[in-house]
């Protein structure tokens, strides 16, 4: 068998994504994170390392945050995705994303996204009681511009918030 003989063709799967079915077809080695930023258009997921180290490509999936670029997008098949794109409704930003703002959370922005959508679900684990434990379970998001403790502030502000609430 020659490789002018093999063809793959491209599968069809479907996803909820920021609460809209999503209908793509791609190839099988297609990772989840082109899947959103080619297929879906959804940029503001970025592409860091491309290997799982840096945490920029987090997203939400099923609730859970899982970096996209280490997903095949075919497993994923009938999933709920939020991306960075879905978090606010409408206008009125996530209290997360409001609490960047004020806590001047992020330099160049690159990690952003996956700062965000990685601390939502990390709050919604309830796992995090202090500060050291929200350190420690972000600490799968890199950002290489010195914004950690800031992100860290306004992760510990939603939370203190939520404890409240």
């Amino acid at each position: 068998m020659t490789n002018d003989t093999i063809h793959f063709k491209p599968h069809s799967t479907q996803f909820i994504v920021n609460g809209k079915e999503v209908v793509l077809q791609f190839l099988p080695w297609v990772s989840l994170l082109d899947a959103l930023r080619d297929h879906c258009k959804l940029t503001g997921t970025k592409k860091g390392c491309d290997h799982g180290q840096c945490g920029a490509c987090t997203i939400i999936f099923d609730g859970k945050r899982i970096l996209s670029c280490l997903s095949l997008a075919i497993m994923k098949t009938g999933c709920s995705i939020t991306t960075i794109e879905g978090i606010a409704i409408g206008d009125d930003l996530h209290p997360l994303q409001t609490a960047f703002i004020a806590h001047d959370a992020f330099q160049r922005g690159y990690c952003t996204p996956g700062q965000i959508c990685s601390g939502i679900a990390m709050l919604q684990e309830g796992k995090a009681s202090t500060r050291e434990e929200v350190k420690e379970l972000m600490s799968g998001n890199l950002c290489r511009c010195g914004a950690n403790n800031n992100i860290i502030d306004a992760l510990m502000e939603v939370k203190e918030k939520q404890d409240y609430e």
